[in-house]
């Protein structure tokens, strides 16, 4: 008889789905508790409502390709242990930092929305975002993606060979900020530029790209994490250290005479940044 692991229950890593946790914990403790039936009913709607939200995007959001869908499953499927030891950061690699279909297929449309034909992705993982753009890229464009462990880059790379859009992705295995320095050295330019690695070094990222003109005149700069599963927006004493470096982020980009930007509630936040005249 084959024995059958179980995949661990993914845990919320979103606002949203946090409150969504909540409500259902809260829920759960009231009908155990003999709550007045007026509360039950109004925690049970507040649940369903937020429960029904995420599905819903799902569904009525165009379908992921064959390949992403392909790519999804493999990081799902892959024994993360064989290269990081520790049971948290397994966790984090198997159910926070691939992007998935809503915030793929949202950037993936942005990429459509601004014409882009050069892109530059700060942070890949497996590489699900690095290929939902470039399926949106002309066949001539291209995408540099930035990753800084060589096990990683290798796993997206195999992905990437199994569709015809891979090929304009190139991949740079170093740390972030070390490519963004060599980018800048040559003088290269992006119409979009997506950050999504080290979370202390959002500041750092952001200067690098805006000081070098790594970033086209119109181009944009989509940024994920700015909610960090609400934590920017908590009291500080509630923040992790990750928490901590993306308030201080946001609040860089607020001050910035540079640049203007928007904060939207797309999973875990995604900011977008233009220059300004």
């Amino acid at each position: 008889m084959t024995n059958v692991v179980e995949k661990p229950t993914a845990r919320p890593i979103t606002p949203h789905g946090i409150l969504v946790a909540l409500l259902q914990k809260a829920l759960k403790l009231a009908e155990e508790n003999h709550i007045s039936p007026e509360i039950l009913d109004s925690l049970g709607q507040s649940f369903e409502l937020a429960k029904g939200l995420d599905p819903y995007l799902d569904d009525y959001t165009t379908p992921e390709s064959g390949a992403l869908t392909a790519l999804a499953q493999k990081t799902s499927q892959e024994d993360w242990g064989k290269r990081f030891n520790d049971h948290e950061t397994v966790r984090q690699l198997e159910q926070e930092m691939l992007s998935g279909h809503l915030e793929g297929q949202t950037l993936k449309m942005f990429v459509h929305m601004t014409k882009a034909r050069r892109i530059l992705e700060v942070g890949m993982f497996t590489g699900y975002s690095a290929l939902a753009m470039a399926e949106a890229l002309p066949k001539d464009g291209q995408l540099i993606a930035c990753e800084v462990d060589p096990y990683v880059a290798q796993f997206a790379q195999n992905c990437f060979s199994e569709s015809p859009h891979g090929q304009k992705i190139l991949v740079e295995v170093a740390p972030a900020l070390d490519t963004l320095q060599k980018l800048a050295a040559k003088k290269e330019s992006f119409d979009l530029i997506f950050i999504d690695a080290d979370k202390k070094e959002y500041v750092q990222y952001f200067q690098t790209i805006l000081d070098h003109d790594l970033l086209t005149t119109d181009g944009l700069i989509c940024v994920d994490n700015t909610l960090l599963q609400g934590q920017v927006y908590l009291p500080p004493e509630q923040r992790s250290a990750n928490g901590e470096a993306i308030a201080q982020f946001n609040r860089v980009v607020a001050a910035d005479p540079r640049v203007e930007q928007v904060l939207l509630p797309v999973r875990d936040g995604i900011t977008l940044i233009r220059r300004v005249a």
